[in-house]
């Protein structure tokens, strides 16, 4: 779903758009898209809670680009509306809205966000509860489905989808600043919150649909410029964190354990440069984007890795051609 607006939309290939979401939404269950479709044809993997969030990202980005109403309204609008209404009364892993309006989503031994590292049974970053880049995209998602709702003449639910962005909005922002960091905590569960500065904040920005104001937007921006921005994507923990993995190599467990310790993932520089473009609207942002026409030659040739060492120089890890890297990459140089 990410990787869908920079490989389809932005390269004019608008009916391989229109045939994925379509496909997917064939395959929603409880209110969730599938993870994973296993290549020996047993049914489908339902353990991510972000995946159907990036999905209403992903409809609001088709139709944005093409204008197709009559798709979405006809074969998308009705299946949006039961994924909120499954989430909204509890679906797997404990996905549900509380209280107050934010998303919580988690269990021991299962991994749901895309910081989604496992060793047997050992979940290396849970992050079980309020994971902050998961409030932004819910938030996003229930403004898309108003506006989807305004446009279609569902009033009610308008109005219904209005008012859970709102107390989404007020709660967010009253449990997530980070005033000592000035940043957003990484994760709330329980009163805990998680302190960790991670790039799953930038989201919180970066959307169409943000809950935050300016003023804490260029101060997220700022610290993650600071701490986790490279020339090939973001950190995906401070160096200054202790728990800070410099170099991803080793055993499968290193390596996996490193993973989202610091290793720095190609795909985060787009969320990166739509944040950067919201709060710096004057200045160049084609400087973020130099370090990967160097990287073009040095990994597979024109494709963009899926991760890269946290430490300079920053060598190139993982699968060498990664579908998100060089969908962002491409969206942001069409857009």
């Amino acid at each position: 779903m990410i990787a869908l607006n920079g490989l389809t939309l932005a390269t004019g290939r608008h009916e391989i758009a229109r045939g994925i979401l379509l496909e997917f939404s064939k395959h929603i269950s409880q209110g969730m898209l599938p993870n994973r479709f296993p290549d020996a044809g047993s049914e489908a993997e339902y353990n991510t809670v972000d995946a159907t969030l990036w999905y209403f990202e992903a409809v609001r980005a088709y139709l944005a680009k093409t204008g197709d109403v009559a798709f979405v309204r006809d074969d998308l609008y009705l299946k949006l509306a039961d994924i909120l209404a499954w989430h909204l009364r509890g679906t797997r892993y404990k996905i549900h809205v509380d209280t107050d309006g934010l998303l919580y989503a988690g269990e021991p031994g299962v991994q749901l966000t895309w910081m989604d590292a496992k060793i047997g049974d050992l979940v290396i970053t849970p992050r079980t509860g309020k994971a902050v880049e998961i409030q932004a995209l819910w938030y996003n998602a229930l403004c898309i489905m108003a506006d989807l709702a305004g446009q279609f003449g569902d009033t009610k639910d308008r109005e219904r989808y209005v008012a859970m962005a709102t107390l989404a909005k007020l709660s967010f922002n009253a449990l997530f600043w980070n005033e000592d960091e000035q940043c957003l905590f990484d994760v709330i569960e329980n009163g805990n919150r998680d302190a960790s500065v991670r790039p799953n904040q930038i989201l919180a920005v970066s959307l169409p649909h943000s809950m935050i104001d300016i003023d804490r937007a260029r101060k997220i921006v700022d610290k993650v410029e600071s701490e986790l921005l490279t020339p090939v994507g973001l950190r995906s923990l401070s160096p200054r964190d202790p728990l800070y993995v410099p170099v991803y190599i080793g055993s499968p467990f290193e390596r996996d354990s490193a993973y989202h310790q610091g290793t720095v993932w190609g795909w985060l520089i787009g969320p990166f440069v739509d944040a950067y473009r919201k709060v710096y609207p004057l200045k160049s942002v084609s400087e973020l984007l130099a370090g990967f026409e160097a990287h073009l030659s040095e990994a597979g040739v024109g494709q963009i890795s899926e991760i890269f060492d946290a430490d300079p120089p920053h060598a190139p890890r993982g699968c060498p051609a990664q579908a998100w890297s060089v969908a962002e990459v491409i969206r942001l140089l069409t857009s």
